[in-house]
């Protein structure tokens, strides 16, 4: 309700200047103050609905009558409802009650994979997600304790650098990061989305660690402005690298599909964070709002890439990289998507991938930061070479008899098929859903790198 009613604002523009002077608790403040990272949050809400209408008919097929469906259904419903909070949620301590519902039911999601491992994975799941959360709370506490309000718009105003402050920023981004499985922090993500059923594996690395990144960019850029150091911003950048190179270097070396998508999310996961060193610098706007728009993309191939490897799963009964020989040519609507998906991942034209990435490139270039500009770069080749080897195996003519390969249904296909396709389609309609990014947004993000009036 809260990004209908900002898209309704926005829309009636031509009535209100949103730069008009209003009051609120007897001062003067700026629309566009009300309206200040509201757009993002109506990006967010859009991306979790899509995404998460298109998973849901995927479940509608993929789980048979049993208690796995009968629980899925009402988890999936309530992860809906806390990452529609997350993104809409306007003080810091509803935040975090938004991300303890997203947590419940995520947790419950991962249990629903069958065997120990699936268990063990969603008791390390319990064990990081308490934990981020606590600490994150931490954060609240301190900032209320020095500031006496709890709501973004106040706290934005209010914050200045201090200790106290300094404090608190570290511990927000650190609970956050561990929710956002940001290296170091990523160790429970890949057996918790590699073991989760395939519909629960795509919400998992399209959404839910989505939330945590998306409020780590709203309060970085937002709540912490004015308090955020050269030293911190430096350090979330080298994270940053570090999960580029080190999650696509695990993701070539996995045996199993799930494996490679699962540890392709903590390598892809790096990107965003790139934006924070570029933070004060020429390039700060396109690296902002690539980091942006890059939450989007990946969402949609992410969520695609999942669900064609839970096909693939589905119809050879294992989803071994090394036995993928004529997988291809038996399910070529599943590796259609798995293809499609890889485009917008390895950053390659016309997807969302490469509009997000060209914007972080820009970014690194118009500051000067060539070793930024070769990460980015580097991360795309990386990426290309753990998922053309899935496709190169998958399209290969068996030296043998082909796989044997039981029915997926067309809904199936489907489904991993359409997400794949507004993956790209985002690199085709890129100007819409990046203007709608700059109404309210907060300084430096301007996609084009254009100033307020």
């Amino acid at each position: 309700l809260q990004a209908a009613r900002t898209l309704t604002l926005i829309q009636d523009a031509h009535i209100v200047s949103l730069y008009d002077l209003g009051m609120r608790d007897g001062r003067p403040f700026l629309i566009m103050e009300y309206l200040e990272g509201q757009s993002l949050s109506a990006v967010v809400v859009a991306m979790v609905a899509g995404v998460g209408a298109g998973v849901a008919v995927h479940a509608w097929r993929y789980f048979p009558p049993g208690h796995e469906r009968d629980f899925f259904w009402p988890l999936w419903l309530t992860l809906a409802c806390g990452l529609g909070a997350v993104a809409v949620v306007g003080d810091v301590f509803n935040l975090y009650v938004a991300f303890e519902v997203t947590s419940i039911a995520a947790v419950g999601l991962v249990a629903l994979g069958h065997g120990a491992v699936a268990r063990v994975a969603a008791e390390r799941y319990v064990l990081v997600a308490l934990g981020g959360s606590l600490v994150y709370l931490l954060a609240v506490a301190l900032l209320y304790a020095e500031y006496g309000v709890l709501d973004m718009a106040e706290l934005a105003a209010r914050v200045r650098p201090s200790p106290t402050t300094g404090l608190a920023l570290a511990l927000a981004m650190a609970g956050l990061s561990a929710k956002a499985a940001l290296l170091p922090l990523h160790g429970w993500l890949p057996p918790a989305h590699a073991s989760a059923p395939a519909p629960a594996s795509a919400l998992l690395s399209a959404l839910v660690v989505k939330a945590a990144i998306y409020a780590q960019l709203r309060l970085g850029f937002t709540v912490f402005a004015g308090a955020r150091t050269p030293a911190l911003d430096a350090a979330l950048g080298a994270l940053g690298v570090g999960a580029i190179v080190w999650g696509s270097l695990l993701a070539l070396r996995q045996r199993r599909l799930k494996g490679v998508v699962a540890y392709s999310t903590v390598g892809q996961l790096g990107y965003p964070f790139l934006a924070f060193p570029m933070a004060g610098t020429a390039g700060a706007s396109a690296a902002l709002a690539g980091a942006v728009y890059f939450l989007l993309a990946h969402a949609c191939a992410k969520a695609a890439l999942f669900l064609a490897a839970g096909n693939v799963q589905r119809a050879l009964g294992h989803d071994r990289v090394e036995e993928l020989r004529g997988a291809g040519a038996a399910l070529p609507m599943t590796f259609l998507a798995f293809a499609l998906a890889s485009l917008s991942l390895m950053g390659l034209p016309p997807s969302g991938g490469f509009v997000a990435k060209w914007l972080l490139l820009r970014g690194a270039l118009e500051a000067e930061a060539w070793a930024l500009a070769v990460v980015i770069v580097g991360g795309g080749l990386l990426a290309a070479g753990y998922l053309l080897r899935v496709l190169a195996l998958a399209m290969a003519v068996p030296s043998g008899p082909p796989p044997t390969v039981a029915r997926v249904p067309r809904t199936l296909e489907a489904v991993a098929l359409a997400l794949a396709l507004a993956a790209v389609a985002l690199g085709l309609v890129s100007s819409a859903p990046l203007a709608l990014l700059e109404v309210g947004a907060p300084e430096p993000l301007g996609t084009l790198g254009r100033r307020r009036p």
